[in-house]
């Protein structure tokens, strides 16, 4: 019997057309390991690991440790857009910078 998280997964996965394999590999963990989360009850995944996988999906890890929502709200996504936003180098944070400016002047 899957659990809460196991579900969400497996529901964020699929709507993001990503099979267990495509996203095992990008959040660097094992198929096998991903579908257990999916499909088991007991497993706890470490935070890197949640986190790795929370990447890949765009979304932050605290959607899928919170019970009471099934889809992410907002600020799961905008929680995990800034922390992509604070990777990146300062040309690009420029670029995105004048893409903001361009649709405020719209």
């Amino acid at each position: 019997m899957a659990s809460k998280l196991g579900d969400k997964l497996k529901t964020y996965r699929t709507k993001k057309g990503l099979t267990l394999d495509a996203l095992a590999a990008a959040a660097g963990m094992s198929k096998s390991y991903l579908w257990e989360l999916e499909n088991r009850e007991s497993l706890h995944p470490s935070a890197e690991k949640l986190q790795a996988i929370a990447a890949v999906l765009g979304v932050d890890m605290a959607f899928f440790v919170d019970d009471s929502v099934k889809q992410p709200k907002q600020e799961h996504l905008d929680d995990a857009f800034f922390r992509d936003y604070n990777k990146l180098d300062a040309s690009a944070k420029e670029q995105l910078h004048q893409i903001l400016e361009t649709f405020k002047k719209k």
